[in-house]
């Protein structure tokens, strides 16, 4: 669409070969109100540096500049200059030109074909089946001087297309490919791609892959990278950090179990099965659920059998596979009585909270078995015990209580510990969801680690007998509602 702006207020501004609108360029230059900012590129942001505009302005740049170049190779599958500055396209000749912020590396080579897209201004980019085409062409740069991205990285494109379009869109794929390389000249990179895409399919040695993430999909434990690259900020962050140590002092039997009555009411009212105190202990003590909320009750007493259970909670994985047999087994315990949900079962279908998305149930076992690697290098308790928590939570693996039996998980780390469990009290429940999300969307584990290091350090406070636990509950305003009130941490324990 044309700018309706009076052009000295346009960020970019083309020289023109009209001589009126040259002439209207060259007055305002002269008073200041325009400048030049690379060949042919003027702009009346006069604030901004000539590097900023270009780059936020690059993709209408090239395709006013330069009409009918494509984006190519890397730059067709990225959509952004390399962390040296370069953006490659295909055109009539092989160029270098530089602007301020970027290199134009121009690649002499046939320009559009049917398949390729228009994109801004006169610009195109490569279709995809080009693209991987084009990025397996020889290249004497390595890195990101490269025009070519590296192997592993078109692996992982290619188990992405496996993944979400399965094995009759990867074939596809291959078929417009080849059609392509004819066209183009592209034989020998298609046989590289033939080959890439026969391992992933199981019709080709696995040997000649590279990438972790697809070697994994051939031996049928794919995961999700995006939450693999998540799980690691989590592992740096704890492993950067020294934690206390908090001992459990509800060790004897009886106070164990009290608090265990609150873990688990606190952690099913976070869930929405909301039971005032006296109903939850009346299912607790006459392990009799409520005729009228049988499986709700049954939620209540299901997670409450696991956590008052001392040697139960003192189970942690030794390995990947026992970590999987775990979180069944545990999960067949939590919802037995909810048949419809699959109890012990991993979800078959994928599952949502408002705008987040888990999980896809075909990566639920490889993602965990992933994520155990950098479990087991947490030393900590409570860093262990916040990795399982988060993991678990963010992969969603069950149709239901993937949050009840993610905080069971946290918990039996402290347990084997002999450090603290923690409480989630209600008036805390908008701190521990706002955190958790912070974490998944913005990648900032600080908040969730800070979180759950208050959370813990009031559960510390939590002891002695059921009645005095409440008591104190009460007087912390744990079971307010989070718009009710804030937790308090001034009540002293003697």
């Amino acid at each position: 669409m044309e700018n309706i702006l009076p052009i000295h207020l346009q960020e970019v501004i083309f020289s023109s070969s009209d001589p009126k609108q040259g002439k209207a360029i060259s007055k305002l230059l002269g008073n200041n109100l325009i400048r030049k900012i690379a060949p042919r590129i003027f702009s009346g942001n006069l604030i901004d540096t000539p590097e900023v505009i270009i780059r936020r302005n690059l993709f209408n740049i090239l395709g006013k500049l330069y009409p009918n170049a494509m984006l190519s190779h890397r730059s067709a599958l990225e959509f952004q200059p390399t962390s040296t500055s370069n953006i490659f396209l295909t055109f009539t000749y092989t160029k270098k030109i530089y602007l301020p912020g970027v290199t134009i590396r121009f690649l002499e080579g046939t320009g559009p074909i049917e398949g390729d897209v228009p994109f801004i201004g006169g610009l195109y980019y490569s279709q995809i089946e080009r693209a991987l085409l084009e990025n397996l062409q020889p290249t004497r740069q390595p890195g990101p001087d490269s025009k070519t991205l590296t192997l592993p990285e078109i692996e992982n494109r290619l188990e992405h297309v496996l993944r979400n379009k399965g094995e009759i869109g990867l074939n596809e794929l291959r078929d417009r490919a080849r059609s392509i390389s004819e066209q183009l000249g592209f034989q020998s990179e298609f046989e590289k791609l033939n080959k890439i895409i026969g391992a992933l399919l199981n019709t080709r040695p696995i040997k000649i892959l590279s990438s972790p993430l697809a070697i994994a999909r051939v031996l049928g434990a794919p995961y999700d990278p995006t939450r693999i690259e998540l799980f690691e900020k989590l592992f740096v962050k704890l492993k950067q950090e020294e934690f206390p140590s908090r001992p459990e002092r509800n060790i004897e039997n009886p106070a164990f179990k009290n608090f265990a009555f609150f873990e688990a009411y606190f952690s099913n009212y976070i869930e929405g099965t909301i039971f005032e105190i006296e109903e939850a202990k009346k299912i607790i003590e006459t392990e009799t659920p409520i005729p009228t909320r049988d499986e709700d009750s049954h939620d209540i007493l299901g997670t409450y059998r696991l956590v008052s259970n001392q040697e139960e909670m003192k189970m942690v994985p030794g390995n990947a596979n026992e970590l999987l047999s775990i979180l069944q087994y545990r999960h067949q315990i939590l919802l037995g009585s909810r048949t419809s949900k699959n109890p012990g079962q991993f979800k078959d279908k994928n599952n949502r909270a408002g705008e987040t998305h888990f999980v896809d149930h075909t990566l639920v076992k490889g993602t965990i078995i992933k994520g155990y690697d950098y479990y087991q290098g947490l030393l900590f308790p409570f860093a262990k015990a916040a990795f399982m928590m988060f993991m678990i939570s963010e992969v969603h693996p069950f149709l239901d209580g993937n949050g009840r039996i993610s905080r069971i998980m946290m918990n039996a780390e402290l347990v084997k510990a002999g450090q603290t469990r923690i409480i989630i009290p209600t008036v805390f429940r908008d701190d521990f969801i706002l955190t958790l999300r912070k974490l998944t969307r913005d990648k900032d584990p600080e908040p969730y680690i800070r979180m759950l290091d208050r959370a813990q350090q009031f559960s510390e406070t939590i002891t002695f007998n059921m009645d005095f636990m409440q008591n104190h509950l009460e007087k912390c305003n744990a079971f307010k509602e989070p718009i009710e009130g804030k937790l308090k941490f001034s009540v002293n324990v003697k």
